[in-house]
């Protein structure tokens, strides 16, 4: 008695365990659903109505006829909208950072579970993005790859978390929704293209040359040790042995000129206006022009600071950060790691002892971005 309790007891959890997992699934499939009425659909179910009351006053077979008709419409049209939303998986594949004023693809992988049915018109919105992204046709247990573009006027992190799915197939009368939560975020990066006048020493004189061509003796410093690699690393310091030893490629690191390395440093005291939206796309023009010039640079703005690093690799975690970065009245002055001569300053006060500064006037704005961006 006792063995066949213990197994009763396995087989009811089992099916407990089982019925859980269905409620999940149905959960996640085909909770959350709305429907509202179109314009149209509003107007065709007064319609349907007046035909109603008409056909119950005058006893009229052809009123009935039609008010038939119009209640099958209505009735396949909800069923139709109903299937279309009704068991498609969305994810949002992933997104890379993008500058303010360029266009950002985003792509869903979409997967119709059901058997027979196929969707259609679907369209996918995201709360805070202008644009959605449309599926013209799903094909039972099938897949599609919708997409929307969308452009940014701002730079900073945009959070996304619920896709709507959203129909009003077949006849447009009432519009399903069903929402998905799916977390990611969006980075977008200030602007690097400004024009600006070179780099001086506080003596006035204009910062050092260029480092010598890529490959030349002495160029890459005096090797330090091994490290990770990083994407926008030089191809050339990949230590071949060690990453065939380690199934991972591992880079060379070396200790740069410290002299060669410019430091940009962003004051951060300010309020967050359009001036200082400007200073932020001054400091990342300067290591846009340090990256091509071949030259290691750092940044630090406020609280924040990245350590100096040289090629597309170190431009990218640099932009992110300006992106990430926030102006605050209260701010603590400029403290960079190094010495502040030298230093770049960009700032909308100034401050003294840096080796240059680059001022930002209190009523500069940044140049307008076309086209529609999202919030």
């Amino acid at each position: 008695m006792t063995e066949r309790s213990a197994a009763r007891s396995r087989a009811v959890g089992a099916v407990q365990a089982a019925l859980r997992w269905i409620r999940v699934q149905e959960q996640r499939l085909y909770a959350w659903r709305r429907i509202r009425f179109t314009t149209g659909g509003l107007a065709f179910t007064l319609g349907t109505l007046a035909v109603g009351f008409a056909a119950l006053n005058t006893g009229n077979n052809l009123l009935y006829l039609l008010l038939g008709a119009m209640l099958g419409s209505m009735v396949v049209s909800g069923w139709l909208s109903e299937q279309a939303i009704r068991g498609l998986l969305v994810e949002r594949e992933p997104t890379h950072p993008v500058t303010v004023g360029q266009d950002l693809r985003i792509t869903y992988h979409v997967r119709n579970t059901k058997r027979r049915i196929p969707s259609m018109a679907v369209e996918i919105l995201e709360e805070g993005l202008p644009n959605a992204a449309f599926v013209a046709h799903a094909p039972a247990m099938g897949e599609a790859r919708p997409s929307s573009r969308n452009r940014f006027t701002r730079r900073g992190t945009f959070p996304l978390g619920t896709v709507t799915l959203s129909t009003a197939f077949p006849f447009g009368l009432f519009r399903k929704e069903r929402d998905v939560e799916i977390p990611g975020e969006i980075v977008v990066w200030p602007r690097c293209g400004r024009a600006l006048r070179p780099t001086v020493h506080s003596h006035g004189r204009e910062a050092l040359a260029p480092p010598s061509a890529a490959g030349s003796p002495g160029s890459r410093g005096e090797f330090r040790s091994l490290r990770g690699y990083r994407p926008g690393d030089d191809p050339r310091d990949i230590h071949w042995r060690s990453s065939a030893r380690l199934q991972e490629p591992v880079v060379r690191e070396y200790e740069r000129d410290a002299a060669r390395t410019r430091w940009i440093c962003l004051d951060v005291r300010g309020r967050p206006d359009e001036a200082a939206e400007v200073a932020v796309e001054v400091a990342a023009s300067l290591a846009a022009r340090a990256a091509a010039e071949g030259r290691a640079f750092g940044l630090a703005a406020g609280d924040l600071a990245v350590d100096p690093g040289e090629g597309p690799g170190q431009l990218a975690r640099v932009l992110d950060m300006l992106a990430r970065v926030d102006f605050e009245l209260d701010a603590a002055e400029p403290h960079p790691p190094v010495s502040p001569a030298g230093c770049v300053l960009v700032s909308i006060d100034g401050a003294g002892g840096f080796g240059d500064t680059y001022l930002v006037e209190r009523d500069a704005r940044p140049e307008p971005v076309p086209g529609t961006g999202a919030a």
